[in-house]
């Protein structure tokens, strides 16, 4: 696929024949003939590459230069005029550009700047999606999963990751907000920079801007050193809020200051410091709903949410737990060195069919405590939570099925539409076929549900 290459220059003769140039190199190119014009096309799309005029009414190249590192920071720029001084040189260098061509130019010069700035486009994505896949599957914490609905979501957050869109995982507790967010540090271009944690939840409000916003010598009785906050600390890296929503009305207007300004005042404090942050935020909370009910800042909603991720709950996708529960075996069993590393199938078998309220962080547990209590190689049965075994306390006998009435209504709708293949019924129920087979066998065995 040929590179998109947007031109941007007030003079149509020159921008004329820099778009034919560039189309007779390969290149898909779109020519405007404003800075302004350029500005509403780098709105509505992403370039591989942009070539401005420097010298534009109006709207000019540092402007759009500006833009291009604002919303596609691994965008390269070329400035490009017939005003060439050492000092405009030097500003566009100052401001990202990846090169400064002044008029007249040769056409073989700029063919060649042109083919270097993408090669260098080319590299830092490769470098991006190495990072992305090392923190995926590699990492302390991987990501594991076959849903696609989560492996979509993995997707999203591979794609903002470079910029710095703020971000918002939403979700039920235990589903793994967090891990998203470290996957959006991880893969983005502040890897190498702090991840700074907090629980809004957790710390009343002056606790939480204390924690926040550092403060001064003498701002309050014991205040005796001055104390950096954690927005300082995450300075050049990410700060993750977590559970944003907890934040109190009056935190949330100190907060949004802070998206908005990109500074701060430490408690006590009187000069203004400087933050550069990216904020990934997470709720177990509909958000919307608290913006409605008017205890979380519409303002602020809209600053935090440029891109939202929605976590679904691990009961909406029944195909990862046996994933989730062979990763979390191995992580305990390497934890306690321990020599299990392996599941009784009627272990297995009630891991698949309990609904796990809690969650990704509750398959864990059960699966730590599993390998804690093994006495051979595999998990067994007796070894796991009796939450798995026993029924539900909270709801009276009768008021609705059980989980293996549904469990075996849903294998055989699924069987019906697959015509009885078992292998594509086991892909439709997001299970492998050997998963449906044991499945199938132990309903069978009792009769049917």
């Amino acid at each position: 696929m040929s590179a998109h290459l947007l031109i941007v220059d007030d003079e149509p003769i020159a921008l004329a024949n820099l778009e034919h140039v560039m189309a007779r190199a390969g290149y898909a190119a779109t020519a405007v003939g404003s800075g302004a014009a350029a500005l509403e096309r780098l709105a509505e799309s992403e370039f591989d590459l942009v070539l401005t005029d420097l010298r534009m009414e109006g709207v000019d190249g540092l402007a759009v230069l500006r833009a291009v590192r604002a919303r596609h920071p691994d965008t390269e720029v070329i400035v490009i005029t017939g005003f060439a001084t050492a000092e405009s040189a030097v500003e566009a260098m100052r401001e990202g550009a990846f090169y400064y061509v002044a008029k007249p130019y040769r056409l073989d010069e700029v063919r060649k700047v042109v083919a270097e700035a993408l090669e260098k486009r080319r590299l830092t994505r490769e470098n991006a999606e190495l990072r992305t896949r090392l923190s995926v599957y590699e990492g302390d914490a991987p990501i594991v999963t076959q849903s696609p609905a989560i492996l979509a979501l993995v997707e999203t957050a591979r794609r903002v990751a470079p910029t710095d869109c703020n971000v918002l995982v939403s979700g039920e507790t235990g589903t793994g907000k967090e891990l998203f967010a470290r996957h959006v540090h991880d893969a983005s271009l502040r890897a190498g920079g702090p991840y700074v944690a907090v629980n809004c939840g957790a710390l009343s409000e002056d606790l939480l801007a204390n924690e926040l916003f550092g403060h001064e010598r003498g701002a309050f009785t014991g205040a005796l050193a001055s104390k950096r906050g954690l927005i300082e600390s995450a300075d050049g890296g990410t700060l993750f809020l977590d559970e944003v929503t907890e934040m109190s009305p009056a935190m949330q207007v100190k907060f949004l200051r802070v998206l908005q300004e990109r500074e701060f005042l430490r408690l006590g404090g009187t000069r203004p410091v400087r933050a550069d942050i990216r904020v990934v935020a997470a709720t177990n909370r509909d958000v919307r709903g608290e913006v409605e009910a008017g205890r979380f800042r519409s303002d602020l909603y809209y600053r935090l949410n440029v891109v939202g991720l929605d976590i679904p709950p691990l009961r909406e996708r029944p195909g990862d737990v046996p994933l989730l529960a062979r990763h979390f075996l191995r992580k305990f069993a390497a934890m306690m060195k321990r020599p299990v590393d392996t599941f009784a199938p009627e272990a297995l078998d009630l891991l698949e069919s309990y609904p796990f309220p809690g969650n990704v962080r509750e398959l864990a547990n059960a699966i730590e405590r599993g390998v804690a209590l093994a006495t051979g190689v595999r998990v067994e049965a007796r070894d796991l939570p009796a939450a798995l075994t026993e029924p539900a306390r909270d709801s009276p006998a009768g008021t609705f099925p059980t989980l293996e009435a549904v469990e075996w209504r849903h294998i055989r709708q699924a069987l019906d539409a697959a015509g009885g293949n078992q292998t594509q019924a086991a892909q439709m129920l997001g299970i492998d076929r050997v998963s449906l087979w044991r499945k199938l066998k132990r309903h069978e065995a009792k009769g049917g549900a």
